[in-house]
């Protein structure tokens, strides 16, 4: 097995005992959450298998919610955002994305950024309007997707800028 392959399981099932562990257990102001796992995701090789990717997407979401009994809103949400990916490279990296040459720890930090923000904010909308269900909760929908991604997008930065291999 290749060292991409070893690194992208452990990261896969690292971040499901995080979230499930930790991450779950912290809650601000009663709907604000902090959601690492997007960043497998994220982070996710580029060039990948596309198939793959969406049945790896699926799993980690359907492995968070077999542990929160969250009946398949995580999968769904993870799902979207898997989907959706694609078009976010090509509007974040332009260019780059479609000449196959992007390396995330070597982008702009505009790029990077926006990459990031609108991932996180696609799965949080997605996430939290399937746990509630309901237009009539649109602004707690639209508060816990706007404060739980900032959380989120927080931890995002800090983890890459910490386990990125350039500043190794």
């Amino acid at each position: 097995m290749n060292s991409h392959l070893i690194s992208n399981i452990l990261r896969f099932v690292f971040l499901v005992f995080l979230q499930v562990l930790v991450l779950n257990n912290i809650n601000f102001a009663g709907y604000i959450n902090p959601y690492l796992y997007v960043l497998f995701i994220l982070l996710y090789p580029f060039t990948g298998n596309q198939s793959l990717f969406l049945f790896l997407s699926f799993l980690l979401g359907i492995s968070i919610d077999i542990f929160e009994d969250s009946g398949g809103i995580n999968a769904a949400a993870c799902l979207i955002a898997a989907f959706v990916r694609p078009n976010l490279l090509r509007f974040s990296f332009g260019i780059s994305y479609d000449h196959q040459n992007i390396r995330l720890s070597a982008t702009p930090i505009g790029a990077k950024l926006s990459y990031v923000i609108l991932m996180v904010l696609i799965h949080h909308f997605v996430l939290f309007s399937l746990e509630m269900f309901s237009l009539n909760h649109i602004i707690l929908i639209l508060k816990k997707t706007l404060f739980s991604s900032i959380f989120t997008v927080s931890l995002i930065l800090l983890s890459l800028s910490l386990f990125s291999k350039k500043y190794r």
